[in-house]
């Protein structure tokens, strides 16, 4: 196959018209696939993964892609389709992921979570920024290519994840079993994030990330606290102490061992730092926080992109019900993730916390420590990485000026994956932006954000190519 239509800046324009032409189409059909609850992590929703998947497969196989198909190794299924007719081009493996977030708590949302709704300038809804509409972008990207020239400016495989929110688990089987079916130069990811708005960035690194819970038992059952209170141990208040342990009283991370292999930030990311001009005052005020938690010594966006940190997520124990109940709890526990800086290995992470939790664990209660995954390690993009460049120029071309280069907070599990299994680095392309309360009741996104990114995918593909 090859490309048969215009070329060049004629088929830039050409794909410009075409996205003006069938953007409200493409707006509608991102909102059914918005309207598919896929939380991956929930069994409940299955039904919302598989009709999420369907209607991928359908849109990549109606937009012309090849080989169009389901990969699974055992959990949610990836999305996969290849368009190669660019011989002795490059091929790009565009990646985003489907899976969402759970959307509890539901009263603190402003309208149904799984019904796309229109406030002014953005559309709110689960998954709205984080990942569907920056891989909806992506493939129309795609697709007004194939629409006017009849192909691709060079080779494109795209893998779309149904497990990106629980840790990628089935992602480095994928690689070792699809391996030349996956294979190509770079990774290009349409998960990420821009800065803030107004502010042309790209993404260049991301932390790693380790999952587990604390469960801790003082008795049989839950017991009456005037009865038994006194000799008997409450497992609510051991695991406040325990958790208490993890972090000193300046806010350090206090567990021996964690972090072990942390690397310094370099030159250039502190000149990262300094060239975004970052209100701290702003970003406090936007969340409603007050200064004073970050550990001493430390930068606020280094404190965001590069260092290490202990969470609980979540605590579970005793009577939370309407009103009191007077019982002495017997279990109680802990949700806790690790956010990991470059260097860090998460086995040996999550062993150093396991180890310090136990030994904090008084000898008349009982401790123990599960691991929800085996976690993901940061990653950082070469600084001289040719695609990197050719991401940068797309941006400069659509905003009028150079990015800056900004680190993520979060987890991008698939690249430290695919490095490490395909040799592949990974470059963002990703209209989301961080304040578009990902994870969190309202999530939304900007329509303007969705006109931009697709003026930057159609542009994507030809700099890509001639990286």
């Amino acid at each position: 196959m090859s490309v048969a239509g215009p070329s060049g800046q004629d088929a830039i324009a050409a794909a410009d018209a075409w996205m003006a032409d069938n953007r409200q189409r493409l707006l509608d059909e991102l909102f059914d696939l918005i309207r598919c609850p896929s939380v991956s992590t929930d069994p409940a929703y299955k039904d919302g993964m598989d009709k999420a998947a369907a209607l991928l497969q359908a849109r990549l196989a109606r937009m012309g892609m090849a080989d169009v198909q389901l990969l699974n190794n055992g959990g949610h299924s990836a999305v996969f389709a290849q368009w190669t007719g660019a011989p002795g081009m490059p091929t790009i493996l565009v990646y985003g992921h489907y899976d969402v977030q759970p959307p509890d708590p539901l009263e603190a949302w402003a309208s149904p979570p799984f019904e796309p709704t229109l406030h002014a300038d953005r559309y709110v809804a689960r998954g709205a920024s984080d990942d569907k509409s920056p891989l909806w972008i992506a493939l129309s990207g795609l697709e007004a290519w194939l629409a006017v020239t009849g192909g691709l400016p060079l080779n494109v495989k795209v893998l779309l994840e149904g497990e990106e929110e629980i840790g990628s688990r089935s992602l480095p089987g994928l690689f070792v079993s699809h391996r030349e079916l996956l294979s190509a130069d770079v990774l290009v990811s349409a998960d990420g994030g821009r800065w803030r708005p107004g502010t042309p960035s790209v993404n260049t690194n991301s932390r790693g990330n380790i999952g587990m819970e604390l469960h801790v038992q003082t008795a049989g059952t839950d017991l009456h606290s005037g009865r038994y209170g006194g000799p008997v141990g409450n497992a609510a208040m051991v695991l406040a102490r325990m958790l208490a342990t993890l972090h000193d009283a300046d806010g350090r991370i206090a567990v021996p061992g964690f972090m072990d292999g942390l690397q310094r930030p370099s030159n250039s990311d502190y000149a990262s730092m300094e060239a975004l001009g970052f209100d701290e005052a702003k970003f406090f005020a936007e969340i409603g926080a007050v200064p004073g938690a970050i550990e001493p010594g430390v930068r606020l966006l280094e404190s965001l992109w590069l260092r290490p940190t202990i969470e609980v997520n979540g605590l579970t124990s005793g009577y939370q019900g309407v009103g009191g109940k007077t019982v002495i709890p017997a279990t109680a526990s802990a949700k806790i993730t690790c956010r990991l800086g470059p260097g860090q290995d998460p086995v040996r992470a999550a062993e150093a916390v396991e180890k310090h939790l136990l030994a904090h664990c008084p000898r008349w209660a009982t401790a123990e420590v599960r691991r929800s995954r085996g976690g993901t390690a940061a990653y950082a993009v070469p600084e001289d990485d040719r695609f990197l460049a050719a991401v940068e120029r797309v941006i400069e071309q659509v905003h009028g000026r150079k990015p800056l280069r900004v680190g993520v907070g979060g987890t991008l599990p698939i690249s430290a994956m695919v490095k490490e299994h395909l040799g592949l680095e990974t470059v963002m392309l990703s209209y989301a932006i961080a304040d578009e309360n990902i994870h969190a009741p309202n999530e939304f996104f900007r329509l303007s954000s969705f006109d931009d990114g697709l003026k930057a995918w159609v542009r994507a593909l030809p700099e890509l190519a001639k990286a």
